[in-house]
């Protein structure tokens, strides 16, 4: 894309550059005023050209340590000095025109419309006319404010070649004012065009967010599962890329991985809409009202760092009671452990009110990367035989299979799968499943943890 955008602006300087030679030797051969205003134009618009060439290839590098944005807003500068350019030509056509419709007839400078000034016209139009398309096009595809000024600049020089051209048709003809008359009409076009360029260019330079923006973004946002609201948008164009600053509520039981994953949800959602966007989401917790009890709990956990588990909660007439297991260090002295949920306990309580009870059962948590190593097929085999036995008392759990054994030096870690009756209560296996347990510990003191896997029985 960039490619083309040079590409383009090149063309535009070969164009400028032959129809300034072309009508400054043809006006100076005919002695036409029209012509060698033509040519002054033309000569301009070619160091506009070779600006917007410059223009177009520095607004092409990418951000950098002192611009964080980029180099877009080089096109948005050298259209709006395109566009006061656009202003001071008409100003000047003006001018002349005005001095030649109120001189004195035959104080006026002779004019020999000689067929060479027709050509040299007529091609001038067929150039301008597929310059400002080709340009136009490029511009409208990569949003270049640049090149949209080229296009416009060309697009008054096309409309100046047919004031011209009908100047040469009036003397042609006998009218001498014609001509004139005419460009005053072209400069007044040509200054209402450059009006609407200039307003658009300044409004990029000062970050004027683009029409309609924060209603089509947030009506994108809002269908992203997990937005609760959308707090603010911003919008600014630099170039063909438009940043916007998303942010939203969510809320705040949701997991830190699906927040991100909601994230990159907003940023591909508004992506797809708009083209060259670079979207940045930030995300603010909130507590919704249909929050329960034992969310709240956990968040409050969560957000103190705080292992916790097995959280009942029970509504006693006009009293809450919530009981939990909060798990610490196991080498953290009692003292110090006691501190940790107590403070947990007053977080709950400040959260859900001072009429609520809580409950702390503290135990050790499981160390974490623990050296161990498989034990001995010998004991595997009696560690299966013991639960085996387990199970066959109880007469609910069948088929403890994939038993596996790892000692470490805190003791024996037990993982077993077995088989249940899928239409038992998650309560019961578990129930069920903890008296296997248990009494594995019992029966080997060297077992520390025994952890048990129940599965359907097919």
């Amino acid at each position: 894309m960039q490619s083309e955008k040079e590409q383009v602006a090149l063309t535009s300087i070969a164009a400028s550059a032959a129809m300034t030679v072309a009508k400054g030797i043809v006006g100076l051969l005919t002695g036409s005023l029209g012509l060698l205003s033509e040519a002054g134009h033309s000569l301009i618009d070619l160091g506009a050209t070779i600006m917007t060439y410059v223009a177009v290839r520095v607004s092409g590098k990418p951000a950098d340590a002192e611009h964080h944005y980029g180099h877009g807003k080089i096109e948005s500068i050298s259209a709006l000095a395109e566009t006061a350019m656009l202003f001071l030509l008409s100003g000047v056509v003006i001018w002349e025109a005005c001095k030649r419709l109120f001189a004195h007839e035959g104080h006026g400078h002779a004019v020999d419309p000689t067929v060479w000034a027709f050509a040299v016209i007529v091609a001038s139009i067929v150039i301008d006319f597929f310059r400002a398309r080709a340009l136009t096009h490029t511009a409208e595809k990569t949003s270049s404010h640049a090149l949209e000024a080229d296009a416009l600049h060309f697009s008054s020089d096309l409309w100046s070649s047919f004031a011209v051209l009908i100047g040469l048709g009036g003397v042609w003809f006998g009218l001498s004012w014609a001509d004139s008359a005419a460009a005053v009409v072209v400069a007044m076009l040509v200054c209402i065009a450059g009006w609407r360029l200039g307003k658009r260019t300044i409004d990029t330079l000062t970050d004027v967010a683009p029409k309609g923006i924060v209603e089509h973004v947030t009506s994108i946002a809002q269908r992203v599962p997990g937005v609760v609201s959308v707090d603010q948008i911003r919008a600014r164009e630099v170039g063909d890329t438009t940043f916007v600053d998303l942010a939203v509520t969510v809320s705040r039981t949701l997991p830190l991985e699906r927040v991100n994953e909601l994230k990159k949800q907003a940023v591909h959602a508004i992506g797809r809409a708009l083209s060259n966007a670079q979207v940045t989401v930030t995300t603010e917790a909130v507590a919704l009202s249909d929050e329960t009890v034992l969310e709240r709990v956990m968040v409050i956990a969560r957000n103190r760092a705080l292992a916790v588990h097995h959280v009942t909660v029970h509504k006693m007439r006009d009293r809450l009671l919530i009981s939990l297991d909060l798990e610490v260090d196991g080498r953290l002295p009692l003292g110090e452990a006691h501190r940790v949920a107590d403070e947990l306990e007053h977080a709950i309580e400040q959260e859900l009110g001072a009429e609520v009870e809580v409950e702390t059962h503290i135990e050790p948590l499981q160390p974490e990367n623990a050296q161990g190593r498989e034990a001995p097929p010998e004991r595997i085999n009696a560690v299966t035989i013991a639960l085996s036995e387990s199970a066959a008392e109880g007469r609910t759990i069948r088929d403890i299979h994939d038993v596996r054994v790892r000692e470490t030096d805190e003791g024996e870690i037990v993982n077993f799968h077995c088989r249940v009756d899928p239409a038992l209560s998650v309560q019961d296996v578990h129930e069920k499943v903890d008296e296997i347990e248990r009494a594995l510990r019992r029966k080997s003191p060297s077992v520390k943890r025994v952890i048990g896997h129940a599965e359907p029985i097919r």
